[in-house]
């Protein structure tokens, strides 16, 4: 792979939606892509001293439940038991205290030992959401009035889909709202709106 492809495949990854994670219990109705979930996750790894975030995935393991893997760098200073513990701890509260996933496990691998952190190690900036995309539905119109609902968001198909299994409804959620607490209020809310619905799903696509 070439340098332009290896960059190219990099800003792919970043712009791709990834998996669809659970957010809370199943009788929620609540997902959020991968890509989002990251936005969180990155920052609090990145905010553990002397550690050095790698690429970070979470999604379901064999056995069906959540699982987040990481690999980073370790500064020296700090033992690597004690570090290894309060990375595992911060990804364990930002991934159910911030976001509202069930985690069951943090892999951790260190893929590199530091005298010292590198410049610019912090989390990576997310590229900028798309504009909301203008929608007259009411289902829509319902999330949008919740409070922590930045907007609805078109990166998986339409704002709203509706189809025989019930609607979703896909949106955006502003920084500092726990997105499971905001997916169960704008369930609600559209729900009132929609009820002909036989079920309703939030999904989760964007932190802004």
């Amino acid at each position: 792979m070439t340098t332009a492809e290896g960059w190219t495949a990099a800003v792919r990854a970043r712009l791709a939606p990834g998996r669809l994670l659970p957010l809370g219990a199943p009788e929620d109705g609540a997902w959020i892509t991968e890509r989002a979930a990251r936005t969180v996750l990155d920052g609090a790894a990145a905010a553990v001293r002397g550690a050095v975030p790698g690429e970070l995935r979470i999604g379901p393991d064999t056995e069906g439940v959540l699982r987040i893997s990481v690999g980073f760098g370790a500064v020296a200073g700090r033992p690597l038991p004690e570090l290894t513990a309060e990375l595992r701890a911060a990804l364990l509260t930002a991934a159910e205290d911030g976001l509202g996933l069930a985690v069951a496990a943090v892999d951790l691998r260190v893929t590199e030992l530091l005298d010292a952190a590198p410049e610019n190690s912090g989390p990576a900036t997310p590229p900028p959401g798309r504009p909301s995309p203008a929608t007259d539905d009411p289902a829509a119109l319902a999330a949008l009035r919740v409070e922590g609902v930045a907007g609805v968001t078109d990166a998986l198909g339409p704002p709203v889909r509706r189809g025989s299994d019930g609607v979703r409804v896909e949106l955006a959620v502003t920084a500092g709202h726990r997105p499971l607490d905001v997916a169960r209020a704008a369930r609600s809310a559209v729900t009132a709106a929609a009820p002909e619905a036989t079920a309703v799903t939030v999904l989760v696509s964007e932190l802004r």
